[in-house]
C-alpha cells in the first residue's frame, strides 16, 4: 500500500455520500491536531473520496494544504461503492467494554472532551466490573455541551 500526499483541493467529495458527518468534524480535527494525521484518506483513481470525508473536512477546518491518501486503484467501481459503505458501517458494530474503558480513561491525564468523551458521560459509565443497572433515575439525564453550553 502506497501512501501519497495529495493537495486537499485535488480531492473531490463523493456526491452521493450517504453519511452525515458534520457533527464529527470538530472531534476529528481535534484528533488530527493532537496526534497528527494518522489515518490516510482513501480515494479512487480520479481523486474522489472513497473513505475519509470527515478527515477531509477536518483537514480543511485546520487549513491543511495536503493530506495523506491511498489510491484504491485495485478495486472495481462496484467494489469501491461497497467498500465506502462497509467502511462506515463496520464501526457501528463495535461495542465498548466499559470495564476496560474505565481503566483506560482512568489512566489518562488528557482532556478527552474534544474527542466526544464528555465529563458527565464519563462519570455515568459503569465503573470497573459494575456492569449495567436498570435505569432508576439516579443517573443525571441533563447534559451540557462543554463547548457551547447547550443543554438537553
Amino acid at each position: 500500500m502506497d501512501i501519497i500526499e495529495k493537495r486537499l483541493d485535488e480531492l473531490k467529495p463523493y456526491k452521493r455520500n450517504p453519511r452525515k458527518n458534520d457533527n464529527a468534524v470538530d472531534a476529528v480535527a481535534a484528533s488530527i491536531k493532537a496526534f497528527g494525521f494518522k489515518v490516510p484518506i482513501v480515494i479512487d483513481r480520479d481523486g474522489v473520496i472513497v473513505c475519509g470525508h470527515t478527515r477531509a473536512k477536518a483537514a480543511k477546518k485546520l487549513k491543511l494544504e495536503s493530506v495523506p491518501c491511498v489510491v484504491a486503484d485495485d478495486l472495481t467501481e462496484e467494489q469501491i461503492k461497497a467498500f465506502r459503505l462497509a467502511d462506515n458501517k463496520v464501526g457501528e458494530l463495535a461495542e465498548w467494554d466499559f470495564e476496560m474503558l474505565d481503566f483506560e480513561l482512568g489512566d489518562l491525564d488528557f482532556d478527552m472532551g474534544d474527542f466526544g468523551f464528555y465529563q458527565g458521560e464519563i462519570e455515568t459509565l459503569p465503573k470497573g466490573g459494575e456492569g449495567f443497572k436498570e435505569f432508576d433515575g439516579s443517573i443525571p439525564t441533563k447534559h451540557t455541551c462543554p463547548k457551547c453550553g447547550y443543554e438537553w
